[in-house]
């Protein structure tokens, strides 16, 4: 099985202190949600102790914590994720008596006042001996001394559990829980060359940590899936032509619905940092450049509009790039007639299976235009639409006379497509109809000057050559109901 390598791109992490964490083991899902199994060996004594494990995340979901070891039963488990900071320390302060240092800015004295905290809301208000003070951040070298750290202050996010034990021992205990704020997405850079029909497709994996805790030394692993309900998506209504999923299994480790991808050895995930993992890296796989245009129904236009220019290639283990592909962004670049690499398009993917054809839309063509004309819409008589119904229609095996609906408007539709390439040479637009099985669901193409084929009950295709710097013009008669 392919392992992973890393680079670090970028850390806001302070130096690592002593971490009381144990034997990591993380696993991260695409869906902002991470599984963490932390074994530490603890002292436990004979009956009744509370145990606390520092360093959990400060993002944990507290529901979905489990403590797993022998010889023991759980009491009670809190999280305490009240951190220790400047305001958290005033605030658990109020209605108790601190010391207020002051140095005089001319002199450098330093003097002291006890004080009683009263409140803090906005600012802190304060007793000293029989005035009402308000501490004030004004520039002024004013410094508050505390006592000591109120006990339900954390230093660091802190999971305390009481155990009830019945022999007292060393023993490794199993810590596992949920945490939002570890997350991973996939992003690939694809170098398309066009003359020899080939494509270089890079993937990486980007790993961030926001969970205000570092993960150190951990097994890692990655998990490429939707591990919960997506909200909101919805399907992409302009997918480009030329995709189609695959039905190759990919060499990875599998769990369940989802493909495993392991970082090699072990990492620390620093809080506040954003990790660079490789996991694809193929050359040479087939591809073509190809252009698309989608008319929406009776979509004329006033002037010539940009195909879209479409980037093919497959997933396949033969000729293609021979996994299986996360859902992510697929970046593409060309070189340009100095040798560089120049970014020529951006596409999003699903989650890919491998043996799958793709078709990214990179971008709107410069030199390849359609211009769509409705050169005629007229109203036909019932005796013209139903001379084109058809009659006998088959359904589960049984044939069946259809019934021609009274109907008081018919129209027949004169469509016509001019089809323009400035390019030095040849070109193929897939030209889309779409709009053709709308709410009268009776839709009927009566001829057409370049035979096409139908994709589903909405759209139909032509496959139109274009000539160099020349143009092709395409028409088509339809009837409707509307």
């Amino acid at each position: 099985m392919q392992r992973l390598g890393f680079i670090a791109l970028f850390a806001a992490a302070p130096a690592l202190g002593q971490s009381a964490q144990g034997d990591l083991g993380v696993t991260i899902y695409q869906s902002d949600l991470a599984l963490v199994q932390d074994v530490r060996q603890i002292d436990l004594p004979a009956g009744s102790s509370r145990q606390e494990f520092p360093d959990v995340s400060a993002s944990i979901r507290p529901e979905t914590v489990t403590l797993n070891g022998e010889g023991f039963g759980i009491a009670e488990q809190n999280f305490d994720f009240d951190l220790l900071s400047p305001t958290a320390l005033m605030q658990k302060a109020v209605g108790q008596t601190v010391t207020l240092l002051r140095t005089n800015p001319a002199t450098g004295a330093e003097t002291r006042e006890r004080a009683t905290v009263l409140a803090v809301n906005g600012g802190v208000v304060l007793r000293i001996g029989d005035r009402i003070e308000v501490l004030r951040d004004d520039g002024l070298p004013v410094r508050v001394i505390f006592d000591d750290i109120p006990a339900n202050l954390r230093a660091r996010p802190t999971l305390s559990v009481t155990l009830e034990t019945a022999r007292a021992g060393r023993r490794p205990l199993t810590l596992s829980y949920l945490t939002t704020g570890l997350k991973w997405k996939a992003d690939y850079v694809a170098l398309f060359d066009e003359r020899a029909g080939k494509v270089d497709v890079q993937g990486w994996i980007t790993l961030t940590n926001a969970t205000g805790t570092t993960f150190n030394n951990a097994a890692t692993l990655l998990v490429a899936g939707d591990a919960a309900p997506v909200q909101g998506r919805r399907d992409d209504e302009d997918e480009p032509q030329g995709n189609s999923a695959g039905t190759e299994s990919a060499d990875r480790e599998r769990i369940g619905d989802f493909y495993i991808y392991p970082i090699a050895g072990r990492t620390t995930i620093a809080n506040a940092q954003t990790k660079q993992v490789s996991f694809l890296d193929a050359s040479g796989a087939a591809a073509a450049n190809s252009y698309e245009f989608r008319n929406p129904w009776l979509g004329a236009a006033s002037y010539a509009r940009s195909a879209s220019t479409i980037l093919k290639f497959s997933s396949a283990r033969a000729g293609g790039l021979g996994d299986a592909l996360p859902a992510g962004i697929v970046r593409v670049y060309m070189r340009d007639a100095r040798g560089q690499a120049q970014f020529v398009g951006e596409s999003p993917i699903p989650h890919t299976a491998m043996g799958s054809s793709l078709g990214l839309k990179t971008g709107a063509a410069f030199d390849v235009k359609v211009r769509p004309f409705v050169d005629k819409r007229e109203k036909i008589t019932p005796d013209e639409w139903q001379s084109t119904a058809r009659y006998r229609i088959v359904e589960d095996g049984r044939v069946r006379t259809a019934e021609v609906q009274a109907q008081k408007e018919y129209w027949r539709s004169t469509l016509r497509y001019v089809l323009t390439n400035a390019r030095p040479e040849p070109v193929v637009v897939d030209l889309i109809q779409g709009g053709l099985n709308p709410s009268w669901r009776d839709t009927r193409l009566i001829s057409e000057s370049l035979p096409g084929r139908q994709l589903g009950a909405d759209e139909r295709l032509w496959q139109v050559n274009v000539p160099a710097n020349g143009e092709a013009v395409v028409t088509a008669v339809i009837d409707t109901r509307d």
